[in-house]
């Protein structure tokens, strides 16, 4: 077992390899190599890999296909669940970007019930930027239940309200960002 004393002077040394060894580390540029403009720089450190832009990096994020960020500033997630807001959820996913709701049944047939999923394929606002399935469940008195999909009435029907409703939402929202963003006039100046 070491004693403290021998503790005490092996922590030492440990403390002076390490700052001997961190000489290379903390080593200043040579001024001769190293441009005094301070853009060529950057430059020279974003094309070796050493930093990033935070314009370019939004960019590349927004422009990649396939990754929807949703929230609940999300338009066509808003209005699909004020669009649906009588039913049960199972599952609301917003990073997954996908509502399914329980099975549902309005109080004059309890054996005939309903469910629905919404799947979001774009946070814009088009028909084609969301999947609507409807399923029926019809069940007989001895619990034997059919369940069918295909009624493009219904789905044609939801997608109209929940568009509908996206549009008012992001009207909204634009109104809302120009009383706090203000146009500039054409002299350079803000309202």
């Amino acid at each position: 077992m070491i004693n403290y004393k021998s503790f005490k002077i092996l922590s030492f040394l440990a403390i002076l390899l390490f700052l001997n060894s961190c000489g290379n580390f903390f080593r200043g540029a040579d001024a001769r190599k190293v441009s005094p403009d301070p853009r060529e720089r950057v430059k020279k450190n974003l094309e070796e890999g050493k930093g990033f832009r935070l314009n370019t990096a939004v960019k590349d994020r927004i422009g990649r296909g396939g990754n929807f960020e949703f929230a609940s500033s999300n338009e066509l997630w808003r209005a699909s669940l004020d669009i649906i807001e009588f039913m049960p959820l199972t599952s609301a996913n917003y990073s997954g970007g996908i509502i399914i709701t329980d099975w549902y049944s309005n109080n004059t047939d309890p054996n005939e019930t309903i469910k629905i999923t919404i799947r979001f394929l774009s946070n814009e606002i088009r028909s084609d930027a969301i999947d609507i399935n409807v399923f029926y469940k019809k069940c007989e008195a001895n619990n034997k239940c059919v369940v069918q999909k295909n009624n493009k009435n219904i789905e044609a029907e939801l997608r109209r309200e929940i568009l509908k409703k996206a549009t008012i939402y992001q009207k909204q929202t634009k109104s809302q960002n120009k009383s706090y963003y203000p146009t500039p006039k054409m002299g350079g100046e803000a309202n």
